[in-house]
């Protein structure tokens, strides 16, 4: 962690500490949703300056990029600056509408979007470009589909196909993308939506995905009961089919808003479940019934804040490169803000091999730092779930607070 600057170092320290507190954390969460579904202007950090400067003091400068493109670009060069890789970048705007303005009736009296609807998808799909044109080549645009509004959002819950503004959208980013020599991933959803957006990012990946290396990845969350299930159904139509498979793995960012019935029942079966998908990917093992086929072209990446989970990852992808056996191309993200000193651990890795000769060695994950940008009001679901993800990581939070303030003792006393 020595790579981090001071000014990081402290205000993780200070954050890190009293979100770890049961105490402190339980009422922060509690004014964050207020804040985040309010409709007062009182309450909206893009109106009230008293509330911007405190949410960006505390929060946002924290885990955000940025409100403007200079600020996101200033960011992004800080981070590549310590030494990442590279970024994930992603936009946090999310689109609410009036449902009264949702449908309306036409001549014949069924139901059709407003035009309000089809603005709202022209408007993402500009702002999703916007996002694209601010990080470069080797980065990764985060895509949330559901920040397309209603069309999308139907569409995906009812399992429909594409809608034709969407995947005209979809073309035109997955394109600029392709032609910056940047990736794109699609973000997860809770499952009410998540099983349309698994076809509808197969279908992207079918059509997109057709060189070694994977354009576009989906999102499989290991804290569901059927992701492994998903993950084979996944390998199956890329091996069938012959598409490049990419494959952002996650432990689930929705824990509080799904069916407790669809999650692992213990933290222990979600972290079995996680190294058991990783593990299927870089060993290129088919489903049992598919075995007969030759495992696709395909790409991983773990985001994960669990150095466990990376270190069998990452064990595993260096035992077969060491041993001439396939593997897939791996690579590793943490959430800004967050998991420093893992991220740190993997930068030091990724330059140690720069020094060796072998082809083994050149392989080692490239690390990755992920964050959304926004003005504050439009960061604050981000905000909320992050501060969510912390309730349910006490322990590990605990760790990182040791961690720096053993850092900050080696900088002062050293």
């Amino acid at each position: 962690m020595a790579r981090l600057p001071t000014k990081l170092v402290l205000r993780s320290l200070v954050l890190t500490s009293l979100m770890s507190s049961k105490l402190f954390l339980k009422p922060a969460l509690a004014i964050l949703n207020v804040v985040t579904n309010s409709k007062s202007a009182l309450l909206n950090p893009d109106r009230n300056r008293i509330l911007n400067k405190l949410l960006r003091w505390t929060v946002y400068d924290h885990f955000c990029a940025g409100t403007n493109r200079e600020e996101v670009s200033k960011t992004v060069a800080e981070i590549k600056t310590i030494g990442y890789q590279g970024v994930i970048l992603g936009y946090s705007k999310e689109i609410v509408l009036d449902p009264n303005e949702k449908l309306i009736h036409d001549e014949t009296g069924s139901m059709t979007y407003s035009d309000k609807c089809s603005d709202m998808v022209k408007e993402w799909k500009t702002g999703t470009l916007e996002t694209l044109r601010m990080v470069g080549p080797g980065d990764i645009l985060a895509v949330k589909l559901t920040g397309a509004g209603p069309i999308a959002i139907d569409s995906m819950a009812e399992r429909k196909s594409m809608p034709e503004a969407m995947e005209d959208a979809i073309d035109e980013i997955c394109l600029a993308a392709k032609n910056q020599g940047s990736r794109l991933w699609l973000d997860a959803e809770q499952q009410l939506l998540q099983h349309g957006l698994d076809d509808w990012a197969i279908d992207i990946m079918r059509k997109h995905n057709n060189s070694e290396t994977p354009l576009v990845y989906n999102t499989i969350q290991a804290y569901l009961k059927g992701s492994k299930a998903n993950l084979d159904r996944h390998i199956s139509l890329a091996a069938q089919e012959g598409w490049t498979l990419g494959i952002k793995l996650v432990r689930g960012a929705y824990i509080e808003h799904e069916a407790q019935f669809l999650i692992h029942d213990f933290k222990e079966d979600t972290d079995r479940s996680y190294d058991l998908i990783a593990d299927t990917m870089l060993c290129r093992r088919m489903p049992a019934h598919m075995e007969h086929l030759k495992f696709p072209n395909a790409a991983l990446f773990l985001a994960t804040h669990n150095a466990a989970s990376a270190a069998k990852a990452i064990a595993t992808h260096q035992a077969r490169l060491l041993s001439n056996e396939p593997t897939v191309m791996l690579e590793c993200g943490q959430i800004q803000g967050m998991a420093d000193e893992l991220s740190c651990e993997l930068v030091q890795n990724y330059e140690r091999a720069l020094k060796e000769s072998n082809a083994a060695n050149m392989s080692v994950p490239k690390a990755f730092k992920c964050m959304a940008w926004g003005s504050v009001a439009e960061c604050m679901q981000y905000l909320h779930r992050r501060a969510i993800e912390n309730k349910g990581a006490v322990e590990r939070t605990q760790h990182m607070v040791a961690a720096l303030r053993r850092e900050l003792w080696r900088r002062t006393f050293g």
